[in-house]
């Protein structure tokens, strides 16, 4: 039995078991929790919230596309600065009554479309087209949720691939840096949504979810960021011929302290409008497996985070071969690049509130460090080592919250690359705020 199929079958044997359980979750409910339900006003049903940045980054190395493969040409550059509005997002919310909810956030990124012009920094230095979701937003979550009980939730829709800390708390006052971390948002699609289903509950001190979505697409690995695009559609649609399984485990056990485990596994070859059933391909299923660990400690003003992530790629080499093979024309968005068969990313963070001894009124100010390492092309056995993908990170930088809501931010890091290469020190500053607008 393939892996959609499964998938499917579970899928459907914990729906029905699930829909048999609601009259089980309602029996204890009183016939006034109804009547409350059914008498809620609009103002107490609709939810209205939104979350967005703005930055600015002087970056003090050379951004020309050939600063990897002549690396010694650009030592001396002067450097570039840019200003950008990574995310700007509308969050929707509605409550039906009888344990139906909807829920949706649209999103801008960078500022407009989803369509961008892009330099690759490696090969020919030529200009991509690149499509990374049809349309002139991001739709970033639609979906329907029926909640049975605490511990018995589903989900239908457009909904967050629940693996990995960033996708999980991609709220821009959920992590101390500018830009969200680099090593997950490299390696991993981020924020990762597709269309499918999920099945979530909080059970004690632990929530679990799992979760049935489209496979990635093969066609959209590289060297530079392994399968973050493999979730990208330039079609009006996503291509679904693989289904994928991700779930998702978290503990709050611990005053202060959480833990989570995620993973996810699905096909991706031929997951695409264009299938190939030659026979030198005929036993490539490209499976994709990933494995996340988190935590995170908030307390006593202190806030300490840390992740490790690591990924594999089955059938890398025969993949590899076929995406620099393909005939496709030049607006393709298709980057024909070789594809490591593993790409990891680890990141540390810690941030104390210098005004936490103070009890400014509600006034905080983080000075946090953070480290991260990753590499986005771990090749197979006898392929070409691309050694500008691993890199150290050194960030060190201020939070300040004048309010919860909001925050200003500060930092200076440091990419440290191999000796061959220079290593790219950037300054960003920028403003985020995250909240609720109706309660």
């Amino acid at each position: 039995m393939k892996i959609s199929q499964r998938l499917i079958l579970s899928c459907t044997i914990i729906a029905m078991m699930l829909i048999s359980n609601d009259l089980v979750c309602q029996t204890n409910k009183k016939n006034s929790d109804s009547d409350t339900i059914v008498k809620k006003e609009f103002k107490d049903r609709l939810t209205v919230g939104s979350y967005g940045e703005a930055v600015y980054t002087r970056n003090f190395y050379s951004d020309n596309m050939f600063r990897y493969s002549h690396a010694s040409s650009y030592a001396d550059a002067p450097g570039h600065g840019r200003v950008d509005i990574p995310h700007a997002v509308i969050m929707l919310g509605y409550d039906f009554g009888k344990g139906w909810t909807f829920g949706s956030e649209i999103e801008f990124e960078h500022g407009g479309t989803e369509v961008a012009i892009e330099v690759e920094a490696e090969e020919t230095g030529e200009f991509e087209h690149e499509i990374e979701r049809g349309g002139e937003v991001a739709l970033e979550q639609l979906w329907i949720q029926k909640s049975f009980c605490k511990g018995f939730n589903i989900r239908m829709g457009h909904i967050i691939v629940p693996v990995g800390q960033t996708n999980n708390a991609h709220l821009p006052t959920e992590f101390f840096t500018t830009y969200r971390p680099e090593g997950e948002l490299t390696i991993l699609p981020c924020t990762w949504h597709e269309t499918g289903i999920s099945i979530w509950g909080r059970l004690g001190n632990w929530r679990y979810e799992a979760a049935v979505v489209p496979g990635l697409n093969s066609n959209m690995f590289d060297n530079s960021g392994w399968v973050h695009n493999g979730s990208a559609s330039g079609y009006e649609f996503k291509v679904a011929n693989n289904l994928a399984g991700a779930a998702r485990i978290d503990n709050y056990s611990l005053k202060n302290f959480h833990w989570a485990v995620s993973g996810f596994i699905g096909n991706s070859f031929n997951n695409d409008i264009v299938s190939n059933t030659s026979e030198n391909y005929s036993n490539v299923k490209g499976l994709v497996l990933i494995g996340t660990a988190e935590f995170d400690y908030k307390g006593h003003g202190l806030i300490v985070r840390g992740n490790f992530d690591y990924g594999h790629l089955n059938d890398a080499a025969a993949i590899s071969s076929y995406n620099k093979n393909q005939n496709h024309q030049d607006f393709s968005p298709y980057p024909r690049s070789l594809v490591g068969e593993a790409a990891m990313a680890a990141g540390f963070e810690a941030g104390y509130d210098i005004f936490h001894p103070m009890n400014l009124y509600g006034n905080k100010l983080f000075v946090f460090g953070r480290y991260d390492y990753y590499d986005s092309y771990i090749p197979y056995s006898g392929a070409m080592d691309y050694e500008w993908t691993s890199r150290h990170i050194m960030t060190f930088g201020l939070n300040y919250y004048p309010i919860e809501q909001i925050v200003i931010k500060a930092q200076f890091s440091k990419r440290f690359l191999k000796e061959q290469y220079n290593d790219e020190p950037y300054f960003s500053i920028g403003v985020a705020y995250s909240g609720l607008f109706t309660r």
